[in-house]
């Protein structure tokens, strides 16, 4: 599978370059700024393509928010000096939003398999406009891109909910990275390259969750 192919967004093998991409999105949530600057050096090291190291960034600012987000895009910049510029934003118009909400139902209830209608239920209680955003920016701007497959950004998005802690939001990604068609043995290879980025109780918690989701699959 190339790096830009999406496909069904299953993962074959867990190589050095996922493996970089995943790390990172662990230290551009909840690393320094130093540990972002030499994770971009480790993704440039493994052959990460740019698209694959943009797309992160983007969609770092789902999990992160856009402080860290906007750190990250800085040091991307830097790491990529004589690259040329960033891609091309202008079909980035909110005139495709009614795309946007049907790619990301679409992407969403992948993700959240036989949970998807409880999922959207729960989230309307809380809140009906996050309802949508979550729908229309998260799953459908940001996460149904083709730069990056759907096994690689939930990957990503573990990482992530791994290094900040979020247990509950872990747990919804761990199944997603499942139903996105990445292979257990993917999920716990990306969890165990975390060693010395995320904390050791953190990692602990996630691999016990994982055991747990794991085991109903």
């Amino acid at each position: 599978m190339t790096q830009s192919q999406r496909g069904s967004g299953i993962v074959p093998a867990f190589d050095g370059a996922t493996a970089a991409i995943v790390r990172q999105s662990a230290r551009i949530t909840a690393g320094s700024e130093a540990d972002v600057r030499a994770g971009f050096a480790e993704c440039n090291a493994a052959n990460v393509s740019q698209q694959w190291q943009e797309e992160l960034v983007l969609q770092s600012y789902l999990f992160a928010g856009f402080p860290r987000a906007l750190n990250a895009a800085r040091e991307w910049r830097r790491s990529q000096a004589g690259a040329g510029g960033p891609a091309d934003s202008a079909h980035e118009g909110y005139g495709e939003v009614d795309q946007w909400r049907e790619r990301g139902e679409a992407t969403c209830a992948v993700v959240y398999g036989e949970f998807y209608e409880k999922l959207r239920g729960n989230i309307r209680a809380l809140s009906p406009a996050l309802d949508e955003w979550m729908i229309v920016e998260g799953y459908g701007k940001v996460l149904s891109r083709p730069g990056l497959d759907l096994g690689r950004r939930e990957l990503c998005i573990v990482a992530a909910c791994a290094a900040a802690g979020q247990d509950r939001q872990l747990h919804s990604h761990l199944h997603g990275a499942l139903n996105a068609g990445v292979p257990g043995v993917v999920v716990r290879a990306a969890l165990d390259c975390l060693t010395g980025i995320v904390s050791t109780d953190a990692l602990l918690r996630a691999r016990l969750l994982f055991d747990r989701v794991a085991g109903k699959v």
